[in-house]
């Protein structure tokens, strides 16, 4: 029950905003793309993911990315830090997630 807990836990944390202090003021680390200029305003690992996403074909799954990005995508753990990513970029409108669970470039 407490892994479950925990995962559960896991799980809100990673959907919910990063938020870190810069000069006195609340800032996003992931910014909405609306409010950021360019993808510039993204960490480098994140800037790393929307490149992938952007360079496939069409639409990707994460076992991909993590496969480029040189994770062991025989093991489901080392995964889910990616989907978190993923699923961040998604909610901030950076990509698009399709309900198959598969990820796509915002044009």
């Amino acid at each position: 029950m407490n892994r479950l807990a925990g995962q559960a836990q896991a799980d809100a944390e990673a959907v919910a905003p990063v938020v870190a202090q810069v000069a006195g003021r609340a800032v996003l680390l992931i910014p909405h793309r609306s409010d950021a200029a360019d993808e510039g305003a993204l960490p480098g690992d994140y800037r790393k993911i929307l490149a992938i996403v952007r360079e496939a074909d069409g639409p990707v799954q994460v076992r991909a990315v993590g496969e480029r990005l040189g994770l062991d995508a025989s093991v489901r753990g080392k995964l889910e830090p990616l989907r978190a990513k993923m699923t961040k970029l998604a909610d901030r409108g950076w990509l698009h997630k399709r309900p198959d669970g598969r990820f796509t470039a915002r044009p």
